[in-house]
């Protein structure tokens, strides 16, 4: 009789990886590090009402948004977390005007860290699955003291990305650029495990995530793709499709890397100063990672969006991820838009 295979834990698969060279020590470390911070966020949320952490904080970020508590908190655990373990060189948060170098007082490592603390956390009152989002870049070489300007890299520079979901389950979806790898969090024994090796969207799809509301407000390519979507098989798309939008982008990302659709967030003219909601460097670029390593595709509407590079921290971008068809044929909608209106 075989003996059953033992649980692969986060820890064991990323030794693995060092093994062969794919990681370095410190990068292991790191991510060791931010999953250990994730499992805090996760207690935290969990607690909901019982821990005294929903509402607001009654402060707003860089962006002006108002700040849930929770916000607050998980950026802070994200912080205090990582100062100290001498594998970054700075951090950066989506909830702070300038990233943060680590302090003189402890060792400062080669990497830098982008994070979305707590993505969705509109949705934490109503008990809705929530997430934090993460980006690894390296820090160039010699740099004496780091400021937001070593930060602008495009997503291609990334070395690992990932999201911690916060919902019935939590789960940690991870890459470093060799797949896409689901771990769920163990409560009982406080480890993550894999539970899936190389997610895989699929290429097409019936799905797609899209905010309705803001419909009037778009572009004309954009509204002539969503109106094909939904003349449904009597419509020059020839098969039904079927909307999903939670509003949390980590829940939505989540579902179309289990069974693939499209999440779309355009330019609208709502903002017109605004290039886009979602931020490229906290967000956009991280997904787009995982996304293109399970097989999928990701653009702003016109370009990869891992190609784009940044002009500034918190950068926005239209955002289109998802199944690799479903995503080239709504860039096509627009570059012929652009072609014909040129």
């Amino acid at each position: 009789m075989t003996a059953p295979s033992s649980p692969v834990s986060l820890t064991r698969y990323l030794l693995e990886e060092q093994r062969q060279d794919r990681i370095s020590a410190d990068l292991r470390l790191l991510i060791e590090v931010v999953a250990r911070a994730c499992k805090s966020i996760s207690v935290a949320v969990g607690k909901g009402a019982l821990g005294g952490v929903l509402g607001d904080a009654g402060t707003g970020n860089v962006q002006g948004e108002a700040q849930k508590k929770l916000d607050v908190l998980s950026n802070e655990i994200l912080l205090e977390a990582n100062a100290w373990g001498g594998h970054l060189a700075a951090c950066a948060s989506e909830e702070m005007d300038h990233c943060q170098p680590i302090p003189d007082a402890y060792p400062r490592g080669n990497y830098l860290l982008l994070f979305d603390p707590l993505d969705g956390s509109s949705n934490i009152d109503v008990n809705v699955s929530v997430g934090t989002i993460f980006s690894v870049l390296r820090c160039p070489d010699d740099v004496p003291q780091v400021g937001d300007e070593h930060f602008l890299q495009p997503g291609t520079a990334q070395v690992a990305a990932g999201y911690c979901i916060y919902g019935p389950s939590t789960m940690m979806v991870l890459t470093i650029g060799h797949g896409t790898h689901a771990f769920t969090l163990d409560r009982e024994q406080g480890s993550f495990v894999l539970t899936q090796k190389h997610m895989r969207v699929p290429e097409q799809t019936k799905e797609f995530a899209i905010n309705m509301s803001n419909q009037r407000h778009w572009e004309a390519p954009m509204q002539a793709y969503v109106t094909d979507l939904l003349a449904g098989k009597e419509g020059p798309r020839g098969k039904d499709f079927n909307m999903r939008w939670i509003a949390s982008m980590v829940a939505d990302v989540h579902r179309i890397l289990t069974r693939g659709g499209i999440f779309i967030y355009p330019w609208d003219r709502k903002d017109p100063s605004k290039a886009g909601k979602l931020r490229l460097m906290y967000e956009a670029n991280p997904m787009s990672f995982l996304i293109e390593q399970a097989g999928g595709a990701s653009s702003n509407g016109r370009q990869r969006m891992m190609e784009i590079v940044p002009s500034q921290l918190h950068q926005r971008v239209p955002v289109f991820l998802g199944s690799k068809d479903e995503v080239e044929t709504a860039v096509r909608y627009h570059l012929d838009h652009d072609r014909h209106a040129g």
